[in-house]
């Protein structure tokens, strides 16, 4: 490592976009010596397909990320992931649909392969640190954990997808773009003549880019998904559903039920593997039990707290109260009920503009 690098190392995941080509670049700014890596993950598909969904990991990323590597002067290596990416996010996503929930991709791509996978692999090549180009930030508590801190940004905030990351990961880990906002985070790109300045920023779930989830999965499983019953709560039956991998709680459009009422999903029972309709009214809720509650900021939860919790990624957030069940399980009672809370999506909680913890909604 050069002398003048007196910050050390830093392995900066870059997806091609603006967000990791800036973070790239700050770094180096700042005195870090950097080195750019591209994780393959999946990219097996069409160059033109991937570039028409601004797709965060498809090949076109490995071009871009590539040039934005030789404008700011750094050297640049693609890692193959592809095996930890179909273990732990895309196995992951089909058997999860397959049981009846709603999984959240991103948060385990977060944790198993952007942080587990590549933290591992830079630590071997001699680096000290990880960077990402996420909207959040990473700070040191009093008492000394590593916390992770909102965006100064609330609309392109992304710690509910953060929330998973261990103390070791978040304390090797270098967030840069935390402190700005999109059009800060462009206007950088730009005075910096970086390539990629005006580039859209990527949507949806990368492995899915058309929304698809049913159709992806049925073509990826090796299970058949079977047609069943829609019924109310009372068992009464409906009419039928194409496969319940097709459905999400809270889901209104494509059920082909004609009923004198709007009807919503409320439940699926893969175990008989029906999909429970009924009424807007039905999905609300105060109380939400989470597992695997995953303690950021605390250590643990001192009898109970008060939290501002999300329910979903784009969730505005709510108050509520906070409190541990056992070592697996949390609850967390709402002020105010919130609407359909989905087994499979995160509960993620919040004091001011930290995150507590979170853990998968059951």
């Amino acid at each position: 490592m050069s002398v003048s690098h007196t910050k050390g190392t830093v392995v900066v995941g870059m997806s091609g976009g603006v967000d990791s080509s800036v973070a790239a670049y700050l770094l180096k700014q700042e005195g870090y010596h950097v080195i750019g890596v591209t994780m393959q993950i999946w990219q097996d598909e069409a160059n033109d397909i991937q570039s028409e969904h601004g797709g965060c990991c498809g090949l076109s990323a490995v071009d871009d990320a590539r040039r934005v590597a030789e404008q700011i002067g750094i050297p640049y290596y693609v890692m193959n992931f592809k095996a930890p990416f179909k273990e732990k996010v895309i196995d992951y996503f089909i058997s999860e649909y397959e049981a009846g929930r709603t999984p959240n991709p991103c948060i385990a791509c977060n944790r198993y392969v952007k942080w587990e996978s590549l933290l591992r692999r830079s630590m071997e090549i001699g680096a000290d640190y990880i960077a990402t180009g996420h909207y959040a930030s990473i700070r040191q508590m009093d008492n000394g954990r590593y916390a992770l801190r909102k965006s100064v940004t609330e609309e392109k905030d992304q710690t509910y997808a953060l929330y998973s990351l261990t103390q070791e990961q978040l304390a090797r880990t270098l967030m840069p773009i935390g402190a700005y906002t999109k059009d800060e985070v462009r206007t950088i790109a730009k005075k910096a003549g970086l390539v990629i300045a005006s580039k859209p920023d990527s949507q949806d779930i990368c492995f899915v880019p058309d929304g698809k989830y049913g159709e992806f999965i049925e073509a990826n499983s090796e299970k058949d998904s079977l047609p069943g019953n829609f019924v109310d709560n009372k068992g009464k039956v409906l009419g039928q559903h194409k496969g319940i991998v097709h459905y999400t709680v809270g889901q209104r459009k494509g059920l082909g039920i004609a009923a004198g009422e709007r009807l919503y999903v409320l439940e699926i029972r893969s175990e008989t593997n029906e999909v429970v309709l009924g009424k807007d009214k039905e999905l609300w809720a105060k109380r939400i039990v989470a597992k695997d509650f995953n303690y950021v900021s605390l250590e643990d939860i001192p009898g109970e707290i008060r939290v501002t919790a999300k329910i979903r990624y784009n969730h505005r957030g709510a108050k509520a109260t906070l409190r541990k069940i056992n070592d697996q399980y949390v609850e967390c009672i709402f002020d105010e009920p919130q609407r359909a809370p989905t087994p499979g999506q995160s509960l993620v909680c919040y004091q001011g503009d930290y995150v507590v913890g979170g853990g998968m909604i059951v």
